[in-house]
């Protein structure tokens, strides 16, 4: 598998498991929901108080686990995160949530308050280092 047909696969899912280091260096896991957009970033959605968001800004390393439709199809991405928490917020959360559903939310009003509530931010991780690509 060439780089370009491991971002293309990263691309095409939208589910994976996000490790991040907890403050006791242990691995913290969670199930997220993400999207590559435009810039070539994977971007996650989050509440900015959530475990993954804080160990985060302590330490913006990060490693994504992609599963494919099969057991075997995987790939894991390891990079850089950033934390965007600003005027420009809800834009993005908008365009993720479109690449991971498909199309608009039905209520964009609606969606822009829920996002605000639940003081959500965009985890930005750069895509450094893709492996198993030896399949």
């Amino acid at each position: 598998m060439t780089e370009d047909e491991a971002r293309a696969f990263v691309a095409r899912y939208h589910s994976g498991v996000l490790a991040t280091i907890k403050r006791d260096g242990r691995p913290q896991l969670s199930n997220v929901s993400y999207a590559v957009d435009d810039d070539g970033l994977i971007k996650v959605s989050t509440g900015g108080a959530r475990a993954k968001a804080r160990n985060l800004r302590r330490d913006p390393r990060a490693s994504l686990s992609v599963q494919g439709d099969d057991w075997h199809q995987y790939l894991v991405v390891e990079g850089m995160t950033t934390i965007q928490d600003d005027a420009d917020t809800l834009t993005t959360l908008r365009r993720v949530y479109e690449k991971i559903r498909g199309g608009p939310h039905p209520n964009w009003d609606e969606f822009d308050a829920a996002m605000r509530d639940q003081k959500r931010v965009v985890l930005a991780i750069t895509i450094d280092r893709i492996y198993p690509m030896d399949r």
